[in-house]
């Protein structure tokens, strides 16, 4: 389906073409759990300062000890340009410049302390725009060979990967490179499991990818698989103890994968940590506002769970809750 054509759809329309059902009737809700109190030496949820504005289906990353939330959804279904920033220390935030594009589905990642954001869906399907935050200005970097959004971007040894997602026509085949210092992108292999919305992480010298769904949220995934550049080969891990989509995934300093949120009929609660030496998952204590389509971002061994919806479909939360896991 052509651009122009996507421009003209509803905006009901296009959430699903997204892999966000916001024209769908939402489902029952699963209340959230207001404490989530430690068995025995379990850590525990942590409720921080809530941020400015409620959004959806939002990209994150960080720079140091500061989170940046980029785009999204607004709770009327509008597409942003809004960045928003969390300051880990001072449990404060501020607004950051404005993306280049409004954008939701997008993917970011830091890579030496720099801020990446890449594709994304701009309302006229998945955009290739490629752009890095340069100081309080961000910088438009070579595009992606094809617009792709619901994926994962990770930093990994000097080079970004983009992981899965979607592509105008289907689901992306392929996972793309990029070389800051060439501002180039190439072709390498895609995952075996196609899948979008699903969670991406990179740690010990591989990309993770875990969850996903193919084809709407009836085709939720628990599949977990891991990429090493070196090799240029993937291969199969445990399976996700839950499977699901509209989750997102980050990697700890102490080396684990952890996955949360997510939706199917209802929101997920789940909180499911890989340990990549082990290659075993261990679940975690529920997630206090269970959501889709939220930031998952780790600094240092504390995971910080930003934005998203509380229900499936295009529903907005302005929630910020962490956990400690050093």
């Amino acid at each position: 389906m052509g651009r122009a054509r996507l421009a003209a759809l509803p905006v009901a329309l296009l959430l699903a073409l997204a892999g966000c059902t916001g024209g769908e009737a939402p489902a029952p809700e699963r209340a959230p759990l207001r404490t989530t109190a430690p068995a025995g030496d379990d850590p525990a949820w942590r409720t921080l300062a809530p941020a400015p504005s409620q959004r959806t289906e939002v990209a994150a990353a960080a720079v140091g000890r500061r989170i940046w939330v980029l785009g999204g959804y607004a709770p009327d279904g509008a597409t942003l340009a809004t960045v928003e920033v969390y300051d880990t220390a001072a449990n404060r935030w501020e607004r950051g410049p404005d993306l280049p594009v409004a954008v939701n589905h997008a993917m970011a990642t830091t890579l030496d302390g720099v801020l990446y954001i890449a594709g994304g869906n701009d309302g006229d399907g998945p955009s290739p725009q490629v752009a890095r935050l340069d100081g309080d200005r961000w910088r438009t970097l070579a595009p992606l060979p094809q617009g792709r959004s619901a994926g994962g971007l990770v930093a990994l040894d000097g080079r970004l990967y983009l992981v899965g997602g979607v592509v105008e026509g289907g689901l992306a085949g392929d996972t793309q490179v990029y070389d800051p210092a060439a501002d180039r992108w190439s072709p390498a292999p895609g995952l075996p499991t196609p899948r979008e919305h699903l969670g991406a992480a990179a740690t010990d010298g591989r990309v993770y990818v875990v969850g996903g769904r193919v084809g709407g949220l009836g085709g939720n995934l628990a599949t977990a698989e891991a990429f090493d550049p070196a090799g240029g080969r993937w291969r199969a891990l445990a399976d996700l103890p839950t499977a699901r989509g509209g989750l997102a995934a980050t990697a700890t300093a102490g080396g684990q994968v952890v996955a949360v949120g997510g939706e199917a009929a209802a929101t997920f609660p789940e909180a499911e940590a890989l340990d990549v030496a082990s290659g075993r998952w261990r679940s975690l204590p529920p997630l206090p506002t269970p959501r889709h389509g939220l930031g998952v971002v780790a600094v240092g061994d504390t995971v910080y769970v930003l934005a998203g919806g509380p229900r499936p479909g295009l529903h907005t939360s302005a929630a910020n809750e962490a956990i400690d896991l050093g």
